[in-house]
């Protein structure tokens, strides 16, 4: 027996065999041989779409999400430190701590 490379499929491909799935003219062994997969990825793909249909009216409409951190807050916590580290570093140099080489 030989070892077959791992496929990818496209979405288009996947919807086509899922949708034959759905229509249930053939089965699922019938459906694999004519399109060359097994049957399991089959079941999957006929489940991911039937959970995924309620998407396509659009009755779940995604709010636009707010940006997870506060860039303002972030901006300003980088200016603070870059601040803190100019001034140390002045400090440490005039006290003969830091070499002015780097």
């Amino acid at each position: 027996m030989t070892k077959r490379s791992r496929r990818t499929h496209s979405p288009a491909f996947k919807a086509k065999v899922a949708l034959a799935a759905i229509k249930g003219e053939k089965t699922l062994a019938e459906l694999a041989q004519q399109f060359d997969v097994h049957p399991n990825q089959i079941t999957t793909w006929k489940s991911q779409l039937l959970e995924g249909a309620a998407g396509v009216f659009g009755q779940e409409k995604a709010e636009p999400k707010e940006a997870a951190v506060d860039l303002k807050a972030l901006h300003a916590k980088i200016g603070e430190l870059t601040l803190e580290n100019d001034f140390l570093e002045g400090a440490l140099t005039k006290a003969g701590l830091l070499s002015a080489k780097r």
